[in-house]
C-alpha cells in the first residue's frame, strides 16, 4: 500500500482531493459585511459601448481651474524661443481672450451680493406694508423684454455669427503689426582663409563705413559706399598670421594683433603702418577693444594690457590679470566717456571681469592707489571690480547696452548655450537665456532695443543661425540661416540698419537686419533728432 501512495499515480490523486478540499473551504468561508468579493478567475466581459459619466463635465469650472503657469521642467528640456513666437504669442493672445468672453459671459442683469450684507434669514417673515406684493407693469417700460430687444439691429436675435459681439470686436479689431526681417543676405562676399577658430576676432566695420577682415596673413579692407576691396598689409615675409582686427571708434585707425603676440597700427586712409608693438604679448591676441586713445589688448598669455597709441613707449602703462586662462573677448561700455568708461573682459576660463582703470573699487573693498597697479609689466597687475562666475563654457560674445547705462550681455560656448544680462552697477545677474545653441557673438541694435547673436554647436536642429532678441522680453524676433558652418564673426554697420556676419564656410555675409522706417523699434518719435538713428529715451518714459 505504501507503494502505491509514492507512486505517481497516487500522487496525482492526492492532489486532486487537496484543490477539491481547498474549493470547498472558500466555498463555505463566511463573508464579511462590507468586504469586497473575492475577484472571480475568468475574464470580465464588456459590453460593446462605454458611456462616460459627465456628471462633473462643468465646462465654466474646467476653465476657470486651468493653471496659467507653466509646468516646471528640467533646465535639459526647455523649449528653446523659435522664430515664430511673436505671431504665435499674439495668436494665442487672441485666443486666450475670446475663448474667457464665450464661455464665462458678463451677466449684467444678476446683481452681485455684498459679503458685507447682513443675513436677514434668521427674521420673522412679515408682510411687507408700504410696497405691493405683485407690480404690474407695460412691456413697453422693461428694455429687456424680447418687444424692445428686437427692435436693436445689434441685438444677438439678428447675429449670424457663432459668436458673442464682445469676441467679434475683438476679432475685427486692428492688430499690432509685428516687424517682418528678410531672411535672405542682400549682399554675399568670398572671404578665403577666415579662420574657423572660436578664439578669434577677424571682422569689425569703422565708424567711416569701412569692413576691416583679416585672411590668413593678410588684412583686406572693403569700402561699403562703392564695394572697393585694397589690401592694408601682408604679413606673410614675417611667417605670422592674423588673429584680431579693431578699428577705433571715431576715425580710421585699425588695429591688428597676430599669433605671435604682435600687435600693429595702421592708417586705413593712407594704408600706412604707424606704430608696431613686436612683444605685445607672449601668445596670441584674439581679443582687441577701443577706448578713444586707450587700446586694450587680451591675449592668450591671460593678460590683459592697456596701451596709449599717444605715447612711443612699447610698454603698457596698465596691466589686468583676472582670467586663468585665454582671453578671449574684450568689449569697453560707451557711457561715461573714456574717463568713466569700464572694460568687459571674458575668457576661457568661463569668467566674465569687469575693469575699471580708474581704480574705485565696489562698496566695502579697501581702496587701492591708483599708482600701485600701473606701473606697467613690473607691477602686480590691477584687481576686476566684478568677476562673474555663472557660465560654464568659454565667454568670448561680450556685448554693452547702449540705451541703458550698466548693462552687459555675455554669451557662453558649446557647454553653457546660454545668453546672461548682468547689472554691473551692483553685480547682479538680471536675466538669462538659454539658446540652445554655442553662442558666439553678441550685439546691440542702435536703433531698437533688441540684441543679435550668432551661433554655433547647437543640441537642436536649428545650427548656425543667426538670431534678433526682443529685450528684456527675450522673445525671438527672427532666426537668420544660410551659414554651412559656425558663425563666428559679427559686426554692424555704423548706421545700425545692416550686420555683417562670417563662418568658417569662408562667406561673409550683409543682412538688413534693422531698415529704416520705424518698425524696428517703436515710435518714429523717439529717434533721435541729430541723424544718428539712436533711440532717445527720454522720450519714451511716460
Amino acid at each position: 500500500m505504501s507503494g502505491l501512495k509514492n507512486s505517481p499515480f497516487g500522487k496525482r490523486l492526492r492532489a486532486a482531493h487537496q484543490d477539491h478540499d481547498d474549493d470547498a473551504t472558500r466555498r463555505t468561508r463566511p463573508r464579511v459585511r462590507g468586504a469586497p468579493p473575492a475577484p472571480l478567475d475568468c475574464a470580465t466581459d464588456y459590453a460593446d459601448r462605454f458611456v462616460p459619466s459627465r456628471d462633473t463635465g462643468d465646462i465654466r469650472t474646467s476653465y476657470h481651474l486651468l493653471d496659467d503657469a507653466a509646468p516646471a521642467t528640467p533646465a535639459r528640456h526647455r523649449i528653446i524661443p523659435s522664430e515664430s513666437d511673436a505671431l504665435k504669442e499674439q495668436a494665442n493672445a487672441i485666443f486666450s481672450s475670446i475663448l474667457h468672453s464665450e464661455v464665462t459671459p458678463p451677466s449684467p442683469r444678476r446683481r452681485p451680493v455684498s459679503p458685507a450684507r447682513p443675513s436677514t434669514s434668521a427674521l420673522p417673515p412679515s408682510t411687507p406694508t408700504r410696497r405691493r406684493l405683485f407690480a404690474y407693469s407695460s412691456p413697453a417700460s422693461n428694455p429687456n423684454t424680447p418687444t424692445r430687444r428686437l427692435d436693436t439691429p445689434t441685438d444677438d436675435a439678428y447675429s449670424m455669427s457663432p459668436v458673442r459681439p464682445e469676441s467679434r470686436h475683438l476679432l475685427e479689431s486692428p492688430r499690432r503689426h509685428l516687424r517682418s526681417v528678410c531672411k535672405t543676405p542682400y549682399r554675399v562676399l568670398d572671404a578665403p582663409e577666415l579662420a574657423d577658430d572660436f578664439y578669434l576676432n577677424l571682422v569689425d566695420w569703422s565708424s567711416t563705413n569701412v569692413l576691416g577682415v583679416g585672411l590668413g596673413s593678410c588684412v583686406y579692407l572693403w569700402t561699403a559706399h562703392n564695394a572697393a576691396v585694397s589690401k592694408l598689409c601682408d604679413l606673410a615675409d614675417q611667417n605670422d598670421t592674423i588673429s584680431s582686427v579693431s578699428w577705433v571708434q571715431k576715425g580710421t585707425t585699425l588695429a591688428v594683433g597676430t599669433l605671435a603676440g604682435r600687435m600693429h597700427i595702421y592708417d586705413a586712409s593712407t594704408l600706412q603702418l604707424q606704430r608696431t608693438y613686436n612683444a605685445a604679448h607672449s601668445q596670441r591676441i584674439g581679443a582687441l577693444a577701443w577706448n578713444a586713445h586707450v587700446l586694450s589688448s587680451g591675449s592668450r598669455d591671460r593678460s590683459v594690457h592697456h596701451r596709449d597709441v599717444r605715447d612711443p613707449a612699447t610698454r603698457p602703462f596698465r596691466r589686468c590679470a583676472g582670467h586663468r586662462q585665454e582671453v578671449c573677448g574684450l568689449k569697453w561700455s560707451a557711457e561715461g566717456g573714456p574717463a568713466a568708461a569700464n572694460l568687459a573682459s571674458g575668457g576661457n576660463d568661463n569668467k566674465v571681469c569687469i575693469w575699471d582703470l580708474r581704480g574705485s573699487r565696489r562698496p566695502g573693498s579697501r581702496p587701492v592707489p591708483v599708482g600701485s597697479a600701473s606701473s606697467g609689466d613690473d607691477g602686480p597687475g590691477d584687481a576686476p571690480l566684478w568677476k562673474f562666475h555663472e557660465h560654464t563654457a568659454a565667454v568670448k560674445a561680450l556685448a554693452w547696452d547702449p540705451h541703458v547705462s550698466g548693462v552687459l550681455a555675455t554669451g557662453g560656448g558649446t557647454q553653457d548655450k546660454h545668453i546672461r544680462f548682468w547689472n554691473t552697477i551692483n553685480g547682479t545677474m538680471l536675466n538669462e537665456l538659454d539658446t540652445g545653441s554655442q553662442v558666439c557673438n553678441l550685439i546691440w541694435s542702435l536703433t531698437s532695443h533688441e540684441l543679435v547673436s550668432t551661433h554655433g554647436f547647437s543640441s537642436t536642429t536649428a545650427q548656425n543661425q543667426i538670431c534678433i532678441w526682443k529685450y528684456p522680453a527675450l522673445t525671438m524676433v527672427a532666426s537668420l540661416t544660410g551659414h554651412t558652418n559656425r558663425v563666428l564673426y559679427l559686426a554692424m554697420s555704423p548706421d545700425g540698419e545692416t550686420i555683417v556676419t562670417g563662418a568658417g564656410d569662408e562667406t561673409l555675409r550683409f543682412w538688413n537686419a534693422f531698415p529704416k522706417g520705424g518698425s524696428a523699434g517703436g515710435s518714429g518719435g523717439a529717434r533721435s533728432s541729430s541723424g544718428g538713428g539712436r533711440l532717445d529715451w527720454g522720450k519714451l518714459i511716460r
